[in-house]
């Protein structure tokens, strides 16, 4: 779980064509190949429709596939999973796998403010599909969820998970939650809970580490090339950002020394 979002303009998300980037759920193909499939789909808006918790979070899904192989994998499907896999579905695609960014339920499903969210567990109960965690999460995930860890994917930094012909590039960004991990692929970055496009992850959560999520945005600002940044949470004005423009704006990454950061950052 993210803080809690401000109050924002609800505006239409646009499609930064550029970038191959998705608004507003949109099918858009990357600008590297025709083949990809990406969708960036809003709780309560896209997907949920209806749920408060989905409208009230303001989660975002993920969708990556690839259009020749029909092939499919959905990052965090906490809310109406089945909804996920139906708009998979709509546009040809079959759902391979699972791709969680960290075990809270607003991501994987679980208990939370009173309500109980299928997530990842009423997936599976629709498809048995694999589901890719960090390694660190494995007892996390099985314990917000009540799936059998034998039922999950352990994975270290920079392992890979292909979708298709496509490499998605598994980076452990420890903070929010110790096993919190980020996708980087075709000059995107889903960020999760780690870096927003405004903002960071909380870390006063069991499992958070505030010295490790400034090594992790660290990691992240320091990145090559300017891939897109895909946040977990819609926090911001805009849904997502070149990596090029959260660097010069985003506050949490001002301090470059972890010095700077307990002044900043003194929690």
């Amino acid at each position: 779980m993210g803080s809690l979002p401000p109050r924002i303009r609800r505006s239409r998300i646009f499609a930064a064509a550029a970038r191959g980037s998705s608004g507003s759920g949109n099918k858009v193909c990357g600008m590297s190949s025709e083949r990809l499939y990406f969708r960036q789909l809003l709780s309560g808006r896209d997907y949920a429709v209806g749920d408060p918790i989905a409208t009230q979070m303001r989660n975002f899904a993920y969708l990556i596939g690839d259009q020749e192989t029909g092939e499919c994998l959905v990052v965090d499907p906490a809310y109406a999973a089945g909804d996920l896999v139906d708009i998979a579905e709509g546009d040809g695609l079959r759902l391979t796998g699972v791709l969680a960014t960290h075990h809270h339920p607003d991501h994987v499903g679980g208990t939370m403010l009173g309500f109980t969210l299928g997530g990842v567990r009423e997936l599976l109960e629709k498809t048995s599909v694999p589901v890719h965690i960090n390694a660190q999460e494995l007892s996390w995930v099985a314990n917000v969820t009540g799936i059998a860890p034998s039922e999950l994917t352990g994975h270290e930094h920079g392992d890979k998970v292909s979708v298709g012909a496509f490499d998605i590039e598994l980076l452990h960004t420890p903070g929010h939650t110790p096993g919190s991990q980020c996708f980087l692929f075709d000059d995107r970055l889903i960020a999760g809970d780690t870096l927003f496009v405004d903002g960071c992850g909380r870390t006063d959560f069991p499992g958070g580490d505030s010295d490790e999520m400034f090594r992790s945005l660290r990691y992240l600002a320091e990145l090559s090339g300017d891939p897109v940044v895909y946040p977990g949470h819609w926090y911001s004005q805009e849904p997502y950002a070149p990596l090029s423009t959260v660097r010069d704006k985003n506050y949490v990454l001002r301090p470059k020394t972890l010095d700077e950061w307990h002044m900043f950052m003194p929690s």
